[in-house]
């Protein structure tokens, strides 16, 4: 897996570009038969999910299958990487590359730490309130609601919240107040529009406990490799028309028009920069056995329970 660093004009770390080769198959593996979707990790079945014939929304029924790939965080090791996310963004790489339980597969991702939950908070709103207000409730069962936050706006743990009591949840308040908290791994999953917390459920917890920002690392897909030199050429060609157009109306209309360079550059950059940013649907593989395959997994992790109410 190649690393790279994602940074603003102004040089501000953004994230890590991370492009992947040689892994055809994640360990964290969203498969699809029609509107049904199935999360396994190796040979566990993780998340079960029906979508609404609406698209309002997703039943979902979790199990308590998944098994973090990231080993427990030591607080000597979260003093260490205070308030450097490029560091822990590479260190949570390592563990997402190394890992055979973790969702990455060839391609292009990212991992950041700009997340959009930042600026979705209103003023007045407490940290511990505003996530709350996050998190998808229901254990083993629930609803995905699509419309209610309009989107991609929820949070969903893989498994059950820990208390403000648990002991783990306790260590981490106190690395929450010393401002140390190690970052909490989310992904986003396009099927479900909804983030999932690959690692972290306890230091989310101490955050919402403490009522102060989680720190975040936000994983997702971005263009794959075989459509960048395209787009790199699009926006290269693109680039060179601007300069063309600019330097016509300069000799037309002498030099108070702007320079071509300073006015298409900064939006060339940005176009580069989005190629390593932007966000791509998740890959999902088709469910070998279809739908009677979900119905049959559906059976056995709900003890035969009617599933999803209709």
């Amino acid at each position: 897996m190649r690393r790279s660093d994602v940074r603003r004009d102004d040089g501000t770390w953004v994230g890590l570009s991370l492009d992947v080769r040689d892994r055809q198959g994640p360990g964290l593996c969203v498969f699809s038969a029609g509107p049904r979707l199935l999360l396994s990790q190796g040979e566990r079945a993780v998340l079960l999910a029906d979508v609404d014939k609406y698209f309002e929304g997703v039943d979902f029924w979790r199990t308590d299958a998944y098994r973090s790939f990231v080993p427990p965080l030591r607080a000597d090791t979260g003093r260490a990487l205070a308030g450097s996310p490029e560091r822990w963004a590479h260190r949570f790489a390592g563990h997402l590359a190394d890992s055979p339980g973790s969702p990455l597969h060839d391609g292009r991702w990212l991992l950041s730490h700009e997340s959009p939950f930042r600026r979705w908070r209103t003023a007045g709103t407490s940290h511990a309130e505003y996530w709350s207000s996050m998190l998808v409730e229901g254990h083993p069962d629930g609803y995905i609601d699509w419309f209610l936050h309009s989107g991609s706006w929820e949070v969903l743990p893989l498994r059950p919240m820990p208390g403000p009591d648990d002991s783990r949840v306790k260590a981490y308040r106190k690395q929450a107040r010393e401002g140390t908290l190690p970052p909490v791994l989310l992904w986003w999953v396009s099927g479900l529009d909804c983030h999932l917390v690959l690692d972290g459920h306890a230091r989310l917890a101490a955050a919402i406990a403490e009522s102060v920002e989680p720190p975040l690392l936000h994983l997702h897909r971005t263009v794959p490799r075989d459509d960048l030199a395209a787009r790199v050429d699009d926006a290269v060609g693109s680039y060179e028309d601007e300069l063309a157009r600019f330097a016509g109306l300069r000799a037309v209309h002498g030099p108070t028009v702007p320079d071509g360079a300073a006015t298409a550059g900064p939006l060339l950059a940005r176009r580069l920069r989005d190629l390593d940013t932007a966000v791509r649907p998740t890959w999902a593989w088709p469910l070998p056995g279809g739908e009677e395959h979900w119905r049959r997994v559906a059976h056995e992790v709900t003890g035969g329970r009617e599933w999803p109410r209709i």
